[in-house]
């Protein structure tokens, strides 16, 4: 079985970080659990693992999500809005003006006259 594919069965963060033996912070783990691993992902869809040995594979799996972790040490999940919902509500981003609504006095029509 492959390291790639063992990652995919693993039921929770805590067994990421056991089975890559990467040492973390049960504290900041709850706080970050799904920052850091879609952080982790992100990093693993940068690498190219064709003709990779599963210890190439592995090796490189427990520094991204030690890489991933340490971006959580030094920041926080808001500061690296690695999820969509905190990109698209940044304090940064310009404000997008709703649309005005427009409803033609000819398009209404009177009830109960």
């Amino acid at each position: 079985m492959s390291v790639l594919s063992d990652l995919e069965k693993l039921p929770s963060a805590e067994d990421f970080f056991a089975y890559l033996k990467v040492d973390y912070d049960p504290d900041r783990l709850k706080v970050a659990r799904l920052h850091i691993l879609k952080r982790m992902g992100q990093y693993l869809a940068q690498r190219d693992f064709a003709g990779a040995t599963d210890e190439d594979v592995y090796a490189a799996a427990r520094e991204t999500l030690a890489h991933a972790y340490d971006d959580f040490v030094k920041s926080t999940p808001l500061q690296e809005r690695v999820f969509k919902v905190l990109q698209e509500h940044h304090p940064d981003r310009p404000k997008e003006e709703a649309p005005k609504a427009f409803v033609p006095l000819d398009s209404l029509t009177i009830i109960g006259r």
